[in-house]
């Protein structure tokens, strides 16, 4: 690589920094000074943390951060049993249609979830489900990546380890528990990290799918700050919008070696 080359790469990032940046220091900036300063950058300007207050006041967040961490963490426990078992079948289990059906799981990777709302939305009213965490939790469940993710890795654990635990007596369970498990713990932070943001952050189907503050998560009660008699209210909206996006951005800083490397070790391009 060239000068100029490592000259066009480095601007490249730093444009691309600034452009995620700017918006988010935009947001802090009005999130903690008084609404007449949105549009005013002066250095001096007072700082107020009445803007969370406001947000925080004007809905249960408390209730909402609760279903949202219900519900990340049934979605997580779901997706790492049945990826976990579907994935050690893919890997060591020889049967009749298995390439097929794993193509079939690869295909289910092309379809967009929103594609599937209706068809998913018809399901959950034919069970009695809506307006609850488990019609918002069950379609993601099982997880074609997941289950792809954990195959890849799973087949670089070499085959005498299997004989050598089944000669010590382990059956497929305790196999797959006390080998293959530990061997795959980057593969499943790197993926948790990526179920986790996802869900966190998803709005649609969990819109269509709830109707009351006892069910919805964070992404559905930040909706409620709409506009006010005087007009949208930036610096509330932005205030609810840090409170809602904090956890998981503070979750990135903290850990984003940890981030990098397990999607490293997990063989994600």
């Amino acid at each position: 690589m060239t000068r100029f080359d490592r000259w066009l790469a480095n601007s490249g990032a730093i444009l691309l920094g600034l452009l995620w940046i700017l918006p988010l220091l935009y947001a802090i900036w009005t999130a903690v000074h008084p609404a007449e300063y949105e549009a005013r950058f002066v250095l001096d300007a007072p700082l107020t943390l009445d803007n969370f207050a406001k947000a925080w006041a004007a809905a249960p967040f408390a209730r909402y951060f609760l279903n949202t961490f219900t519900l990340v963490t049934a979605i997580l426990i779901g997706q790492f049993v049945l990826c976990t078992l579907a994935a050690y079948a893919f890997a060591r289990y020889r049967f009749a249609g298995r390439d097929v059906l794993f193509a079939l799981v690869l295909l289910q990777l092309l379809v967009m979830p929103d594609i599937l709302i209706v068809e998913n939305y018809k399901m959950i009213r034919t069970l009695g489900l809506v307006d609850t965490i488990t019609a918002i939790a069950l379609p993601y469940i099982a997880s074609g990546f997941g289950v792809f993710l954990l195959r890849q890795t799973f087949m670089t654990v070499p085959q005498e380890l299997d004989d050598a635990a089944r000669i010590e007596g382990a059956g497929t369970l305790a196999i797959l528990w006390r080998v293959y498990v530990p061997l795959a713990k980057p593969t499943y932070l790197a993926y948790g990290l990526v179920s986790v943001s996802h869900h966190w952050n998803n709005f649609l189907w969990p819109l269509i799918v709830t109707n009351s503050v006892e069910t919805r998560p964070v992404t559905v009660g930040l909706s409620v700050f709409s506009t006010t008699d005087s007009g949208i209210e930036w610096s509330v909206i932005n205030a609810a919008t840090l409170m809602t996006s904090g956890p998981l951005l503070i979750a990135f800083l903290l850990f984003q070696r940890q981030f990098v490397q397990s999607f490293m070790r997990a063989g994600i391009k």
